[in-house]
């Protein structure tokens, strides 16, 4: 196992997550104060690769720079607010959910057949 490769790739992932939260909190902003435009963001992320986040803010650093800003700016604010939860919500989500998986097979061992 490569830790440090899977802390990269979990962290490109997670980049592009927020951009995407980014892309919708805009798209969200917009709708209340210049609809068209919202409108237009929405259209053009539909039709991009939102999947890979940097990729989708290059082509969008060329189609409209005003947004690619405005993006940035949120994404980093998200990101300022968010990630330092991150760490210890997914350690308790897996311990949980691995008890829960845990407890589910024990159960179908346990069964006996009809």
């Amino acid at each position: 196992m490569y830790p440090k490769k899977i802390a990269q790739d979990t962290a490109k992932v997670l980049q592009s997550y927020l951009t995407y939260q980014a892309v919708k909190t805009v798209i969200d902003q917009l709708s209340e104060t210049n609809p068209t435009l919202a409108i237009w963001l929405s259209h053009y992320t539909s039709n991009s690769n939102i999947q890979d986040g940097e990729g989708y803010l290059e082509k969008l650093m060329v189609d409209n720079k005003e947004l690619l800003l405005r993006i940035l700016t949120v994404r980093e604010h998200l990101a300022q607010n968010v990630l330092e939860f991150i760490p210890e919500m997914v350690n308790s989500n897996i311990v949980k959910a691995n008890v829960e998986h845990r407890r589910h097979l024990l159960e179908r061992l346990t069964q006996s057949p009809p």
